[in-house]
């Protein structure tokens, strides 16, 4: 490129950009949903180009919250969702609703069981001792299954399929001596 003698960098104008910008991402969809306007299910991991922006005054521990629009592949209604990276997943927000999901709800139903035995075990010294009664146990059928495991697996790695290929095929020679002789 070719600079002028009295070109001056300062004099160029700075690109002003406004804060709420939106960028075209190509991404995929983070979760199983169904369109509210036309009932088509968007299946996770299909692609989409989605318009990108951030959310104004929504922050989390410094991290930026980042709203999705993206439009439905049979009728183009938009669908968005912003990013929540307090239960490290994403939220609905509309066009859509999100499909059942299984092993959320099973972690939902393991904390609240955790939370309530802690608070069962502060309350009563006897209930610690049997919950550390039940857990050994527990401990001890997991380690009798291992090594049931182990040991049908050692039966099967006795098995020498070389060994038995090498046999098959001397087999296989002889008897192709027999029929030559």
């Amino acid at each position: 490129k070719y600079y002028p003698p009295d070109f001056d960098p300062a004099k160029i104008p700075k690109l002003k950009l406004p804060k709420d910008r939106q960028y075209v991402v190509r991404l995929m969809a983070p979760f199983n949903m169904r369109c509210k306007t036309c009932g088509e299910y968007i299946y996770k991991g299909k692609k989409f180009n989605a318009r990108k922006e951030t959310v104004q005054n929504e922050v989390y521990l410094g991290l930026p919250i980042f709203r999705f629009y993206i439009k439905c592949t049979r009728c183009l209604a938009e669908i968005t969702f912003k990013t929540d990276p307090e239960n490290t997943d994403y939220t609905m927000e509309h066009g859509a609703t999100r499909n059942f999901q299984a092993e959320k709800l099973l972690e939902e139903e393991e904390k609240r069981m955790q939370k309530e035995r802690e608070e069962e075990e502060l309350n009563n010294p006897m209930k610690v001792l049997e919950n550390r009664t039940k857990d050994s146990k527990l401990e001890m059928e997991v380690l009798e299954n291992l090594q049931e495991l182990k040991e049908l697996n050692q039966r099967q790695a006795n098995v020498d399929f070389e060994a038995m290929l090498k046999q098959y095929k001397e087999l296989e020679e002889e008897q192709r001596r027999r029929e030559q002789e």
